[in-house]
């Protein structure tokens, strides 16, 4: 009790002091200064001098080539814009910071982001962000900068820190892994806002993927009525009688199938789908779900690798204009990923026989006592849902609490007259046959009908002349269900979703950009192209596949792949792209997608099936903690990495199979 208490207050301060630095800026957005730079035109803006900068964080827009197309290219007929940081001293203009150099093409229109150095201002009466043109004609620029203060020198010190903070939180459980990615963000905009790079409340929630949200809150909708029509409970009987009862003969299939689905059906709604019936089968089989349920979702995220729709970052891969136009279609994508994926679904089933040869799947609890355990914990939930704020709230909550004790009655008196009775769970198959059946064959018609309707358009999204994405069909997939079943009940319908994995997923979004503004995941990737450079050109490639694969696979485990991914593609296009480093560009490809997908597997929250399946079973009454599925997840992530980087060093390396 003494040690809850201090955790407590230690939390409640942690967010007291996070709040307090949050408030300590506004967030009024710079407004964009308008110039225009001609070679007889220097254009200058001033920089007040009344808080000392050490940094000035500029966003530069106007006809600039981008960085990822600069490379290999020659641009030397094109004219240069220069950005500099001069002062005046002594009636003189001095450089005062840092310089950058920008090529101008009016082909293109161009944000470019930078920060700049600031030399000591002491010195100076005035200081300015200056720019010079060599050539004549004049330029149009939009310019926005922030003056940042000497302690932005080690921001990405702070963003690694927030990062082990939230993780230590998560590891050690001391508050739900909602609760440290909403600590997590605070900390991580609050540190921002020291720095003097405050987000408006309009770009925070511009932070927020809604495209994942929609998908789970659409698919989440659908299952949720779904489930009504009692489909789960025949499912899972129907796969105990193909089992007969054998457990691997189960498990193998239960895998094959997670797997092979998240090849061609993103790997989020096939565990969505998977999750209940493969709970309602563990039930009947007396097995621990938990168990299960961690082999199905390291597959699917393996499955998942294996095509372009079946993982977030490989849409986000194959969609860059850069890439398509290194001529990777979705087929030569498929094609390469899916070889090595091959590879690594073998071994990581045989790294499950063996890890799983030592463990007990059967429930330690016959399974009339393990089923009232859990019906204990689902009457506890309910009951601490209704809230208390009404005479007749305060009865239906009396009741359901009244409920939970007698079945924690009758829990005890099945231990204490249980004498090694046979159960009839799984003896009497007449038995199960009448309890698990289909309960609304109209509504489970009515649902397949949409659920497959919502599957071909996750099929056909990328079709150019279908303007929606995976969260939109979901959202109107849910929506034509509701209205078709004609749904009263909504209220029950809601209690379904998982509010807490939503709002977990938005914090973490929330966390992971707010950490790459302070130049975390930009810091990783520019480490990893400066090593790839630094080595020689003969065993440049295997190094670059193997310094790509690695870090994206351990970056993806501890960070969202998604910004990860978003960050690393710029820096693979432009090494792929750079004649002076001499790469060819798809084994970097297939490097970056296999590490950030397979990576996933590493950690609990490394990709968002994990989430969504901890957060189902613990719905059920099963929950899985981030070291339960560390123990399983990391080692499959090392395993079929190491398979992945064999498998690119021969395709690419020794082979040479480096066209598109």
């Amino acid at each position: 009790s003494t040690w809850k208490h201090i955790k407590v207050l230690v939390m409640f301060a942690v967010v007291v002091a996070a709040s307090f630095m949050f408030g300590s800026t506004n967030d009024e957005e710079e407004k964009p200064h308008l110039v225009t730079v001609s070679s007889d035109k220097r254009a200058m803006i001033p920089i007040p001098l009344d808080h000392p900068h050490a940094y000035l964080e500029t966003a530069i827009t106007g006809p600039f080539v981008p960085k990822i197309r600069l490379a290999g290219k020659n641009y030397s007929e094109y004219h240069t814009i220069t950005a500099t940081v001069i002062g005046r001293k002594n009636g003189s203009f001095v450089t005062n910071g840092d310089t950058m150099e920008m090529v101008v093409d009016h082909d293109y229109m161009e944000t470019i982001k930078t920060t700049l150095e600031v030399s000591s201002t002491g010195s100076v009466s005035e200081l300015y962000l200056a720019f010079d043109s060599v050539s004549s004609p004049g330029t149009p620029l939009s310019v926005k900068y922030e003056g940042l203060p000497p302690s932005a020198k080690y921001q990405e010190l702070y963003a690694g820190l927030i990062l082990l903070f939230v993780y230590i939180l998560i590891i050690f459980e001391l508050v739900h892994r909602t609760i440290a990615a909403m600590i997590g963000s605070l900390l991580a905009l609050g540190t921002l806002s020291l720095l003097n790079k405050r987000p408006s409340l309009e770009q925070t929630v511009m932070w927020i993927d809604f495209e994942t949200i929609g998908l789970l809150f659409g698919m989440m909708t659908l299952v949720g009525v779904f489930s009504n029509t009692g489909v789960f409970d025949w499912l899972a009987l129907k796969s105990y009688k193909l089992a007969k009862g054998k457990i691997w003969p189960l498990m193998t299939l239960l895998c094959l199938f997670s797997g092979i689905v998240s090849a061609f059906l993103d790997n989020v709604t096939t565990i969505l789908l998977l999750t209940p019936v493969s709970i309602r089968l563990c039930q009947v089989l007396n097995l621990d779900p938990t168990r299960v349920l961690m082999a199905e979702v390291v597959f699917s995220n393996i499955g998942g690798t294996a095509t372009a729709v079946g993982d977030p970052p490989n849409v986000i891969i194959v969609s860059n204009k850069s890439i398509k136009d290194s001529g990777i279609s979705f087929a030569t994508f498929t094609l390469h990923m899916f070889i090595g994926i091959i590879f690594c679904m073998i071994a990581a089933y045989g790294l499950l026989r063996v890890m799983y040869r030592k463990l007990d799947l059967a429930n330690v609890d016959p399974p009339e006592i393990a089923e009232l355990k859990r019906e204990v914990q689902v009457w506890r939930r309910t009951a601490n849902r209704v809230p208390i704020v009404s005479a007749e709230q305060k009865v239906v909550r009396a009741l359901l609490m009244q409920k939970m004790l007698d079945v924690e009655q009758k829990l005890r008196d099945q231990q204490a007259s249980r004498r090694n009775v046979t159960s009839q769970w799984k003896d009497n198959l007449a038995e199960l046959e009448q309890k698990y059946r289909i309960t609304d064959r109209p509504l489970l018609i009515k649902s397949s009908i949409v659920l497959v309707v919502v599957i071909v358009f996750f099929f056909l999204h990328s079709i150019p002349d279908l303007h929606m994405g995976l969260g939109w069909i979901a959202i109107l997939g849910g929506v034509w269900l509701l209205v078709l079943a004609d749904v009263h009940d909504l209220e029950n319908t809601l209690e379904k979703i998982e509010w807490a994995t939503l709002l977990f997923f938005a914090a973490l979004f929330v966390l992971m950009e707010a950490l790459g503004e302070l130049g975390l995941i930009e810091l990783l990737g520019t480490q990893t192209a400066d090593l790839i450079k630094s080595v020689p050109e003969n065993h440049r490639l295997s190094v670059a596949l193997i310094s790509i694969l690695w870090l994206s696979a351990i970056a993806s485990s501890f960070i969202d792949n998604i910004p990860f991914t978003t960050a690393m593609i710029p820096i693979v296009v432009t090494l792929g792209n750079d004649p002076e480093v001499n790469l060819p560009l798809p084994p970097l490809v297939w490097a970056l997608a296999m590490g950030a997908c397979l990576g996933g597997n590493g950690t609990l929250i490394g990709a968002s099936a994990n989430v969504v399946c901890a957060g189902i079973a613990e719905q059920h009454g099963y929950p899985i903690t981030f070291n339960m599925f560390f123990k399983i997840g990391f080692p499959m992530m090392l395993v079929t990495n190491a398979v992945a980087m064999v498998y690119l060093l021969i395709c690419h390396s020794a082979i040479g199979w480096n066209s598109p």
